[in-house]
């Protein structure tokens, strides 16, 4: 058996990997790589999975996590942009264990942007030699239920610096199945690079219509100058780090082009990808309590 690891496992894009991976029929020996395996084991009590001591904050873990693996499904933690200090060693210790091929969880448009964090861990694989598969997703619609979640909640706004940009998304639940299906034929997927996104491009303004028409509650777009949101959210206690990723993914968009609607989640999964109306559908207790 193919022994595979799933970093970020405990996280909403690994966690929907590992039950994708769950659903089909596979040969492969699937390894959780999470920081505590005492405290990280019940949030995996219903699936076939073993468990790995691995944190991409201490090096020392990577070579026992990586130990007699083939596969490893790789993300990076929207905290860690230290790409020399964790991911480069990261990469050399997967080619000194000889890993096989990896799955990289990088993000639309990261070929024309050099200064984000995805474009140079993708330049380290290319470079390893080490086969891999590149998945680029959409905006993900779940920042609705997580860092969005309470402007939308408690003040029934989206409350982001977007203007009038259009963005195409894509639900982690697709990410997940897409996942799946390369991790179980990694041979049908080597040194190829996927966007995914869902079939619809929105701008927010539309997101809150959609968000007000689902829910039955009316939810506002206030799209407030980088400053002025840089300013509302340390007021909130948001990391200063977090709001400039936030400006930097929301506010950039409206000076670049528009992103395109691809059909590989289609084609990888043999369905269509979820709608945003399926999405808000299927969380709205999330969506308004």
């Amino acid at each position: 058996m193919k022994k595979v690891l799933i970093t970020g496992a405990t996280g909403n894009v690994g966690t929907e990997v590992i039950k994708s991976l769950e659903r089909i029929d596979h040969q492969l020996d699937l390894y959780a790589g999470v920081r505590s395996i005492n405290d990280d084991r019940s949030k995996f009590d219903s699936y076939k999975i073993k468990f790995s001591e691995f944190d991409f904050t201490d090096c020392k873990t990577y070579k026992t996590a990586l130990d007699g693996c083939d596969f490893l499904f790789l993300l990076r933690p929207p905290q860690i942009s230290e790409v020399e200090n964790f991911f480069k060693p990261l990469i050399n210790t997967c080619k000194e264990k000889c890993v096989k091929h990896i799955v990289f969880l990088s993000v639309q448009g990261v070929e024309k942007s050099k200064i984000i964090p995805h474009h140079k861990i993708e330049k380290l694989i290319v470079d390893s030699k080490i086969p891999y598969t590149f998945l680029r997703p959409a905006y993900f619609m779940q920042n609705f239920t997580t860092t969005l979640r309470n402007d939308l909640v408690n003040r029934k706004r989206i409350y982001l610096p977007a203007g009038s940009a259009k963005f195409t998304l894509i639900d982690v639940r697709d990410i997940g199945s897409v996942s799946a299906s390369i991790l179980t034929q990694t041979s049908q997927h080597l040194n190829k690079s996927y966007e995914l996104t869902c079939k619809e491009k929105l701008t927010f303004s539309e997101m809150a219509r959609a968000l007000s028409s689902n829910l039955g509650i009316d939810i506002h777009f206030k799209s407030p100058s980088p400053v002025s949101f840089f300013l509302t959210k340390r007021k909130e206690k948001m990391p200063t780090m977090l709001i400039l990723v936030m400006i930097m993914l929301h506010y950039f968009p409206r000076f670049q082009n528009e992103p395109k609607i691809t059909d590989w989640v289609e084609k990888i999964t043999n369905r269509l990808p979820i709608t945003f109306e399926q999405f808000i559908n299927d969380n709205k207790k999330l969506l308004t309590e």
